[in-house]
């Protein structure tokens, strides 16, 4: 690959494009309120809640596929073909072939060879899961007559030198003068 000073200007400018067209995308799926707000579609104690949140508690949520769509009416976003989601804050990443984002009910629904990656080690592959955001919780279901599959990486410190498969090793009992 060329260095970027040695790109023809309208490669570097296609480039540019391809970098910031999802990112303006993302902005209308991450804060619908505020996209409802400037476009007059708010109800008037959803510009309150929003108005009154710290910044701290707003954390973005990125979802990019092929095809996105947001209904202002009930508040859906709904991005089909080869979806990504990252959730950063939570450290959630996931792939799906349609997401749906029901900003009044803060839940994802996932569905179509899902796979859920958290915290960078323990994943989820289902035909559909649904991540309530409240309750930071996921539900999965499977593929009728099929089953979901979960890996979780499970830290085991306290039995490091241990052979696999053996019982954790005890300390020896001390007598007591009870027991002399």
């Amino acid at each position: 690959m060329m260095p970027h000073y040695q790109l023809p200007q309208f490669q570097i400018r296609r480039l540019g494009l391809a970098l910031i067209v999802p990112v303006a995308l993302l902005g209308t799926m991450t804060f619908p309120t505020q996209l409802q707000r400037a476009m007059g579609e708010a109800p008037p104690s959803a510009i309150a809640q929003q108005t009154s949140q710290k910044p701290e508690q707003n954390r973005p949520l990125y979802i990019r596929g092929k095809v996105q769509e947001y209904n202002s009416k009930t508040q859906v976003a709904t991005v089909r073909g080869d979806v990504e989601l990252s959730y950063p804050a939570r450290g959630i990443q996931a792939t799906a072939a349609q997401a749906q984002y029901f900003t009044r009910e803060r839940q994802i629904i996932l569905s179509g060879n899902v796979y859920v990656l958290q915290q960078g080690s323990n994943s989820i592959k289902a035909d559909s899961v649904t991540y309530l955001i409240d309750e930071g919780r996921f539900v999965a279901t499977p593929k009728q007559g099929r089953q979901v599959e979960s890996i979780y990486m499970v830290n085991d410190t306290q039995i490091n030198n241990q052979a696999p498969g053996s019982a954790p090793a005890t300390a020896p009992l001390k007598k007591t003068n009870q027991q002399r």
